[in-house]
C-alpha cells in the first residue's frame, strides 16, 4: 500500500520512518510513504503557502492553490506508478475519531493521500472540493497534522504481516476483536519480585504456575477489571453485543463491577 503525505515539514518523518520495529514495514515497502511539500508548488521567491484570513482574525490560513497543485502532482505520480486512486484524508478536529476498526480498515486498503494542515487551518474551498475524509485523534488541537499522520502510519504498519516479532502480538491489543473490544490485561516480566518504591512487589502467582487455562482466565478477568474501571463504555458495549459469557458476568458481579 502507498501513502502520500502532503506536509510543510517532511523532515519530521525521517526519524519516524527509520526507527523502531515498525520501520520493517516502511523499509520493506509493505507500507510505502512518499512525502510532498506544498511549498514546492507555490509561486514567488518566498514560495508562500499561507495568507491572512478574510474577515480578520488571528493566525494565517494555508492557501488552496499550492495544496491543489501538490495534490495534482501526487495523483499524477500515483497514476504513473499504476496505483489506484486513493482517498484524500485531512487530519482535523472536525473529523471522525480514529479507532481500532478504522485502523484495521486502513491497513487493508490501497493507501491514501494524507494532508497535514498547519497554522489556523486550510482554505475551506480546498477541503470542500478535494478532501474525501477527515480524521481526528480526539477532542484536542495539535499544531499540525504531522503527528496524526504518523499515528495512522504507525498503527497501520504494525498490522502488516511480519512487522511485529510475534504474529499474535497485535491480536492481544486493547480494542482488538479477539479481546471482544476490551482493554488488554496487565503485563509482567523479570524479576519475579521487584523492589519498588512501595516495597517488594511480586508477580502474581498464577502467571508463574504454567497452567495455561488458569493464566488465560486470569488475564481475561484482569481485562474485564481494567475495562470496567477505566473504560466502562467499552464494557457496556461488549455486554450489549453479547460478547461476554456467563463466567465473565459472574466475575463482574462478584467484584461489584456491574
Amino acid at each position: 500500500m502507498r501513502f502520500d503525505v502532503i506536509t510543510l515539514f517532511p523532515e519530521l518523518f525521517g526519524p519516524f520512518l527509520s526507527h523502531g520495529i515498525n520501520r520493517r514495514a516502511f523499509e520493506s515497502g509493505q507500507v510505502q510513504v512518499h512525502l510532498w511539500n506544498p511549498r514546492d508548488f507555490a509561486d514567488g521567491n518566498y514560495r508562500r503557502v499561507d495568507d491572512r484570513p478574510f474577515g480578520g482574525g488571528p493566525g494565517m490560513v494555508m492557501m488552496a492553490e499550492p495544496l491543489w497543485r501538490c495534490l495534482q502532482a501526487v495523483q499524477e505520480d500515483r497514476a504513473e506508478a499504476a496505483e489506484a486512486r486513493a482517498p484524500v484524508v485531512l487530519f482535523s478536529p472536525a473529523g471522525d475519531k480514529l479507532d481500532h476498526a478504522g485502523v484495521q480498515a486502513w491497513s487493508d486498503c490501497q493507501g491514501a493521500v494524507l494532508v497535514c494542515g498547519r497554522y489556523e487551518g486550510i482554505d475551506q474551498r480546498f477541503i470542500d472540493t478535494c478532501v474525501d475524509r477527515q480524521i481526528s485523534l480526539g477532542d484536542f488541537v495539535l499544531s499540525g497534522g504531522e503527528i496524526p499522520a504518523m499515528a495512522l502510519l504507525d498503527a497501520v504498519a504494525r498490522l502488516q504481516p511480519g512487522v511485529l516479532g510475534d504474529e499474535g502480538s497485535h491480536q492481544q491489543d486493547s480494542f482488538n476483536p479477539v479481546l471482544d473490544g476490551l482493554l488488554d490485561s496487565p503485563h509482567h516480566t523479570r524479576p519475579e519480585v521487584w523492589q519498588g518504591p512501595r516495597g517488594p512487589m511480586p508477580v502474581p502467582d498464577v502467571l508463574l504456575g504454567g497452567h495455561h487455562e488458569r493464566i488465560n482466565r486470569y488475564r481475561r478477568e484482569q481485562s474485564l477489571r481494567a475495562t470496567a474501571r477505566l473504560r466502562p463504555d467499552l464494557l457496556q458495549a461488549a455486554r450489549a453485543a453479547g460478547r461476554l459469557d456467563a463466567s465473565d458476568e459472574a466475575f463482574l458481579r462478584r467484584q461489584g463491577l456491574l
